[in-house]
């Protein structure tokens, strides 16, 4: 008889394999240790200026001094990292049953919802 018809998973192991979810880039933090950011600057006292940015923002980062004529600061990504807003978290509406938010004592079915 042939396996075609009684097949009962993969006939070869899958040699690169890795398994658990998929995950695009898992874990690449931008600022990490592992992926840290690659800011270009054009003076050494900006250099000096944007390093005190990172250590107190506890990010990692390559700061490249680039001295020509023509050359251009690239330091948006960590303008991007310190700009970032906290997270926002919205109170959950009570549940029909629950006792009102607003502290009439009420159920919230019957006061506000």
């Amino acid at each position: 008889m042939s396996d075609k018809f009684f097949f009962k998973g993969r006939q070869d192991a899958r040699q690169d394999y890795a398994g658990g979810a998929y995950q695009a880039k898992g874990g690449s933090a931008a600022g990490s240790e592992k992926y840290p950011l690659k800011l270009v600057v054009t003076s050494a006292a900006r250099q000096a200026e944007v390093q005190t940015l990172v250590d107190d923002a506890k990010l990692h980062a390559h700061i490249t001094l680039d001295t020509n004529d023509d050359a251009e600061e690239s330091i948006k990504e960590l303008t991007a990292l310190l700009s970032k807003g906290p997270t926002v978290t919205v109170e959950k509406t009570p549940a029909r049953n629950e006792p009102c938010s607003c502290g009439s004592g009420k159920k919230y079915k019957k006061c506000c919802g």
